[in-house]
């Protein structure tokens, strides 16, 4: 499959269920190989992973989230929150996004020139190495989305396991097997998107 072909299969699944089609390992390997190969600029290899299964997954949807949500909303809005949030826990696993602050401060001091771009650069990186994940799990046929409870859920999210304070909370990806279709994604006309020029 062309690169292009998978960038196609790759789409947000919101209906997850706890079987994958293959192992918790292979999953693992897809995903560090995926992170590890993704670009960064200056080759900062500033992106932090971590991978939740089983109970630990759980516990970020049902009880970390619901509870950073709780004094945010109303109850009425958290129930419905709560439904969706389910549909989380009933997937297999999550991959939680991190970039660390100390390899972009690093950055800073060592290249004064680009100080206030690293940030920036930073996030450049970040939505690479998910949209490396995010593909290889597609090609894989897991479904996945990406999600942003940060900063909501950071400490809770850093204390519950034990993560240094360097690494900052960009995004969960929450996976597992497919249990629904997936919606056709819409397009906006090309025109409003797209300039080409010969001279």
């Amino acid at each position: 499959m062309s690169a292009i072909e998978l960038f196609k299969t790759r789409r947000t699944q919101y209906a997850l269920n706890n079987t994958l089609p293959v192992s918790q390992e292979a999953v693992v390997q897809l995903v560090q190989t995926a992170v590890r190969e993704a670009p960064s600029s200056f080759n900062s290899q500033s992106s932090r992973v971590v991978i939740l299964f089983g109970a630990a997954h759980q516990k970020l949807w049902n009880d970390l989230t619901v509870e950073a949500l709780r004094p945010h909303v109303s109850a009425e809005q958290l129930a419905t929150t709560a439904q969706k949030l389910a549909n989380f826990a009933a997937g297999a696993g999550t991959v939680l996004f991190f970039e660390d602050r100390n390899v972009i401060e690093g950055l800073q001091e060592k290249f004064a020139l680009y100080a206030d771009k690293f940030p920036e650069f930073s996030a450049h990186s970040a939505g690479m190495a998910q949209f490396a994940v995010w593909t290889a799990l597609a090609e894989a046929k897991i479904g996945a989305s990406l999600q942003h409870y940060n900063p909501l859920v950071d400490d809770a999210v850093r204390s519950t396991w034990n993560l240094p304070e360097s690494w900052v909370l960009n995004a969960q990806m929450p996976f597992g097997g497919h249990a629904g279709a997936i919606g056709e994604k819409s397009y906006m006309d090309d025109a409003q998107r797209f300039r080409v020029f010969e001279a």
